[in-house]
């Protein structure tokens, strides 16, 4: 095995020839097999149903001899039958997905009102009965460390839960996962005022990332979820003065995978904006954030001055879907994709803009690659494929253009709208072709006025209109009243090309209303994308918004 194989090693000698790696809602699947056969196709159902529906294909990656791919929009704490068929061999087996409830060993509340000084968690708890942490009942506790100490809180030990806490002015980081901790809940919490002054890299300021939740390297199978993440003490540079610097939302550092980021609400001001909102490192490697087996979905992202997901390094069965992503440069970083596949999908892409005083836009997609030398081996970062399927971007005031101008192998792009003022695809660059096709593109002119694709709604919600308008170019005769009028480039109503004109993508689209799917992150008669903390399931006002 070669270079990279370092990756896949140690699971692939300890692992059956087809297995799963679950979260919630998604199970990604492996399936090791010499040589690659003309197709693979995946089949599930819950365990024991009568009918079976079909995955979207497993894709091979010759440098691993392995089948790798996902199964979404699936249901927590269940059984599923999966089947999979390459070159007329097939392997069944069953997997199940996460539970989302935490069963309880050990519980500390924290009383007393709160503290000036950092809580350290150096006990955990086990699978079978997690320590949490909370406030006492019917209490609100405030951590407020007043920039004297570096965190509020440091989680030192695995299975730990920190539940409804407000932690505030952190000197660097709100929440510090050490290095190699391994389940770790934080859902329900308010981080506000963290970090260090920033600014740009070029002005001698060497520290950055500051979080409200970092993770340090080899940490994973973390859950952050339903949590207000707001107003860092300081803000990152924009483009004006170089590449942004400055505090994030959430960071992990080459984490293990296994990660759910889920229903969080990040946003500030301009002037305290972030570097990148969900990211971490490292970049160009076969680890990074989130590494591998994780999803990231139902977010609110917004004033970001540089990246509002990064999702880079490995990127092995990583899912980003139903996020609504506003206010930032690059609406999902994806450089690089090492391993794949990544899955971008059912997000709708609002407002990007370089500086504060340059509104142009950046791109919704990052791409890129670069090169690591492994074992003596030169190998690529930029191989893995990534699957594009059903986002929605908002224009004007949307990216400029697409993707970026960076290399880019193996992705896929299907049912998207794509209304860009610039650029919507890159130039093929040898190996690994791109495929890209069924989108709707064009620039704001050319391709129609775009407000008038969507219904009108004071809610986060993009369903497409019945028809919209569109220039029909020209000098245009017609009769009005009897009289003979000519009008140029005139405003004329047309269906709604994004309406039942998507294609087939299994397990992607299988609901739907209509004669096929709609193109973009909405689908017309079925309930909307629920995005941010107070749309997640069962929310329910945690203690710092109640006493």
């Amino acid at each position: 095995m070669h270079g990279i194989g370092i990756y896949l090693a140690a699971a692939l000698l300890s692992q059956a020839a087809a297995w799963t790696e679950a979260t919630f809602e998604s199970l990604g699947l492996y399936h090791n097999r010499a040589e690659a056969a003309e197709s693979c196709r995946v089949w599930y159902r819950t365990a024991k149903a009568a009918e079976w529906r079909e995955g979207y294909p497993p894709v091979y990656d010759a440098r691993e001899k392995q089948y790798r791919g996902s199964l979404v929009h699936l249901t927590p704490d269940t059984s599923y039958d999966i089947r999979l068929e390459a070159g007329g061999q097939k392997v069944e087996f069953q997997a199940r997905t996460r539970s989302e409830k935490f069963p309880v060993g050990k519980t500390t509340r924290l009383s007393g009102g709160g503290t000036d000084q950092t809580i350290s968690i150096r006990e955990g708890g086990t699978a079978g009965g997690w320590h949490l942490v909370e406030p006492a009942p019917g209490t609100r506790f405030v951590s407020d460390v007043f920039n004297l100490s570096d965190c509020n809180v440091v989680v030192e030990a695995d299975y730990v839960i920190l539940r409804g806490l407000e932690l505030k002015n952190a000197g660097i980081h709100g929440v510090f996962i050490r290095e190699g901790v391994q389940n770790v809940v934080v859902e329900d919490c308010h981080i506000t005022g963290w970090g260090r002054l920033g600014g740009a890299r070029v002005w001698g300021v060497t520290g950055g990332s500051d979080s409200a939740v970092y993770a340090a390297r080899d940490a994973g199978r973390l859950v952050v979820q339903r949590n207000l993440i707001e107003y860092p003490r300081s803000g990152s540079n924009d483009w004006e003065s170089g590449h942004p610097s400055g505090p994030q939302a959430i960071s992990l550092i080459d984490s293990r995978g296994g990660n759910i980021v889920r229903y969080n609400t990040i946003r500030s001001t301009e002037d305290h904006g972030f570097n990148d909102g969900i990211g971490g490192g490292s970049n160009y490697s076969f680890k990074g954030s989130p590494n591998r087996d994780s999803d990231i979905y139902g977010n609110i992202v917004s004033n970001c001055w540089d990246d509002a997901i990064e999702s880079e390094g490995a990127n092995c069965n990583v899912r980003i879907w139903s996020n609504y992503i506003h206010h930032t440069f690059v609406h999902v970083a994806t450089a690089s994709t090492a391993m794949g596949p990544l899955y971008i999908f059912r997000n709708v892409f609002g407002e990007s803009r370089i500086t504060h005083q340059d509104p142009s836009g950046g791109m919704m997609i990052k791409t890129g690659m670069n090169y690591l030398t492994i074992d003596g081996e030169r190998v690529s970062t930029g191989l893995g494929y990534r699957f594009i399927f059903h986002n929605t971007a908002l224009q004007p005031g949307g990216g400029l253009d697409v993707f970026s101008s960076h290399e880019l192998h193996n992705a896929v792009s299907r049912n998207n709208i794509f209304y860009s003022r610039g650029r919507t695809y890159p130039q093929e660059r040898g190996a690994g072709p791109n495929d890209f096709k069924n989108d709707l593109t064009g620039g704001y002119l050319g391709g129609g006025f775009v407000r008038s694709m969507f219904l009108p709604s004071e809610r986060l919600e993009w369903f497409l209109a019945p028809t919209m308008n569109r220039i029909q170019w020209g000098r245009i005769e017609s009769t009005h009243n009897g009289r003979s009028v000519a009008i140029t480039d005139p405003l004329v109503g047309q269906k709604n090309p994004a309406l039942d004109r998507a294609v087939r993508l299994p397990g992607f689209n299988d609901d739907f209303s209509g004669a096929a799917p709609d193109i973009g992150a909405f689908e017309n008669g079925l309930p909307p994308l629920r995005f941010g903390r107070e749309m997640a399931p069962g929310f329910t006002r945690p203690p710092w918004e109640t006493y």
